[in-house]
């Protein structure tokens, strides 16, 4: 019975070893997975950054209307600083109107003229507002008109003052009609 029982010991050496060689496997695939992801990320972000830059380069043209501004000419936004409160002549009889605006310049030296003639823009602009009935003021497109008609306004007046239109756009930035 004693033959039977003999048993010989393991080597646990060879498993550690194994073990050893799995972890060091699965770290460099993570790091080739890691660098992977990161090339894609940050190789993609610089297409889509040099895309931008293209298009905005190549849209504008000298001389085309609604050309991309030039650099340095970045929109600048004047708020004028009171909103436009006024009756209009309505069916039922007249109706208060309350506008807010603000007007779109491109550059500094064109916001310093626009803050410099703020007056002759807001007067401009009362006139112009006042001038529309509320059938007209009642819906979108006549809403449009108003913006447009002001906007044509303000640029004649500005040029007659100072040379030149100025200002881009009027921004009609709230509207409430009682």
């Amino acid at each position: 019975m004693a033959d039977e029982l003999q048993l010989e010991p393991v080597e646990k050496g060879g498993s550690k070893k194994k073990l050893v060689i799995i972890i060091v496997a699965a770290v460099v695939l993570l790091l080739i997975i890691g660098g992977g992801v990161a090339w894609f990320l940050m190789s993609g972000d610089k297409d889509k950054a040099a895309d931008g830059a293209k298009t905005e380069q190549t849209d504008g043209k000298d001389g085309e209307k609604g050309a991309a501004p030039k650099p340095g000419e970045e929109a600048l936004y004047v708020a004028l600083p009171n909103p436009f409160t006024f009756n209009v002549p309505g069916n039922r009889g007249s109706r208060v109107v309350q506008i807010n605006a603000q007007v779109m310049v491109r550059g500094a030296t064109d916001e310093d003229l626009a803050k410099k003639n703020l007056p002759l823009i807001e007067s401009v602009l009362l006139q112009t507002f006042s001038q529309f009935t509320e059938e007209q003021l009642a819906t979108s497109q006549g809403r449009e008109s108003l913006r447009t008609t002001s906007q044509e306004a303000v640029r004649d007046a500005l040029t007659k003052v100072a040379g030149k239109p100025v200002v881009e756009r009027v921004l009609i930035t709230g509207f409430v009609m009682q």
